[in-house]
């Protein structure tokens, strides 16, 4: 992740690779509709379950832009120009190569009408409904930079009241998976997870017993989570299960505290082995939105014409070799369609000091 000052964050991006990665095998898995099939054996069930992927991504914002702003003040319209320039010229080739090949004469008024409601509902497609959620986001930023300002209580407050909100929906709609999925009910606590995560950073940096640990639990907490239903097989789909009240919180917490441990525990070289995770961190945005336009048509030919995949370690074998094959497509998109747009970004810190956007 480098700033438009040179500063550049490359245990982040490291993070972002491995989102990425996790997002993209989650829908390789969903060949023959393998994402219903389960439980996976322990530990896949952190790949098979990948929609976790994109709380990474929620609490890696949240974590960057309090990173980035360190309790500086924003001029506002500036700020969201540079995030209108960082993703939606991308944003825009999506829609218009989804409907070029998804979308039928007949189908185009409400597609572009689902576009318009896609600012509000989860209607983008492509992964686009995570890109809206982020855009909420943004709209909520100074409140919550403010907030973790004044007190690290008031912006855990934030997650206790989307906890306590989507409770009380739960116990009056019966489910509440779709809120705590898809809109910024439940991504609210990875956003500000993330804004405290890094106000705690100092007394995170160097805890590797306990990040160490997370991770073990994170392994076993999904397995649980994979074996009573997961994402889609829970009962029925949108789960009625009470999981997905507490579901987006412990995704929060486990994720913000190891992107913190990471990006201030180590020092990384961007060199070998790291500067290919940087690579493809960079290019996470082109992933993760390009990539599904050909993953699930990767996996259908692979289990059709060349192996069957309903073992999950073949499976998981071949999305990591297409997504190898994927990396130069999204590195290509991310210099070509996302770099060029950059060059126009403003100013938007009141203060002088490390001014930068994402």
């Amino acid at each position: 992740m480098r700033s438009s000052e040179g500063v550049y964050f490359a245990g982040l991006d490291h993070i972002r690779a491995i989102a990425a990665f996790i997002v993209f095998v989650w829908h390789f898995n969903h060949v023959r509709d393998g994402h219903l099939f389960g439980p996976s054996p322990f530990p896949t069930s952190i790949l098979t379950e990948g929609h976790i992927g994109v709380a990474i991504f929620m609490c890696l914002s949240g974590y960057l832009f309090a990173k980035l702003l360190d309790d500086q003040k924003i001029r506002y319209l500036p700020f969201m120009w540079n995030r209108v320039l960082r993703l939606f010229p991308l944003l825009i080739v999506v829609f218009v190569l989804f409907a070029w090949l998804r979308v039928s004469p007949d189908m185009l008024r409400s597609y572009l009408t689902s576009l318009a409601a896609g600012f509000v509902k989860p209607s983008w497609p492509s992964g686009g409904w995570s890109i809206a959620v982020e855009l909420h986001f943004y709209v909520l930023l100074p409140f919550l930079l403010l907030l973790s300002a004044k007190s690290r209580v008031l912006i855990l407050s934030i997650v206790l009241v989307a906890f306590l909100f989507r409770t009380v929906w739960w116990a009056s709609e019966g489910s509440v998976q779709t809120l705590s999925y898809w809109t910024i009910v439940g991504g609210i606590d990875q956003f500000a997870m993330g804004i405290f995560a890094f106000s705690a950073r100092r007394r995170i940096t160097g805890r590797h017993g306990l990040a160490s640990g997370l991770i073990v639990a994170l392994a076993v907490y999904v397995a649980v989570f994979d074996s009573i239903g997961g994402f889609y097989s829970n009962q029925d789909y949108p789960s009625p299960s009470p999981v997905w009240v507490f579901h987006p919180t412990i995704l929060a917490v486990v994720f913000a505290f190891l992107i913190a441990w990471y990006d201030t525990s180590f020092k990384f070289r961007v060199t070998g082995f790291s500067r290919f995770l940087t690579m493809i961190g960079s290019s996470s945005y082109s992933m993760y939105l390009l990539h599904s336009f050909v993953v699930f048509k990767a996996a259908r030919y692979i289990d059709t014409q060349i192996i069957d995949l309903s073992n999950v370690y073949l499976m998981l074998f071949f999305a990591t070799l297409t997504f190898l094959l994927f990396v130069p497509v999204a590195y290509l998109s991310y210099r070509i369609i996302e770099c060029p747009p950059m060059r126009f970004r403003v100013r938007y810190k009141i203060s002088a000091h490390l001014e930068s956007p994402k």
